[in-house]
């Protein structure tokens, strides 16, 4: 059964297709089937521009778990870059972002 979780939100970046990069313009998370992954229903993160042709396109299946490490991971290299552009910036970093000793 499809389970129709679709996420969709615009983004700013680049990916790779063979030796040549492309800037995104979305990216598309789900839940649903596996499309290719000998798995059964995964989480797949779409990174597309969809003002280029079809193969500007990078996609990724991931198994639930890898998902949420993938989330967790990504939640603290955002904290410290957070903390670290605060620092850089010279506006220092708000006391939610600070590390107790």
């Amino acid at each position: 059964m499809c389970t129709s979780i679709v996420e969709i939100v615009p983004v700013e970046g680049m990916a790779k297709r063979g030796d040549d990069w492309f800037s995104l313009t979305q990216a598309v998370v789900a839940y649903d089937h596996a499309r290719h992954a000998p798995l059964a229903d995964v989480v797949t993160l779409d990174f597309i521009n969809a003002s280029l042709d079809v193969g500007a396109r990078a996609g990724i299946e991931l198994t639930l778990e890898t998902a949420k490490a993938l989330h967790a991971a990504l939640g603290r290299a955002i904290a410290e870059a957070e903390f670290e552009e605060a620092e850089v910036r010279g506006k220092g970093a708000a006391p939610s972002l600070v590390k107790a000793a």
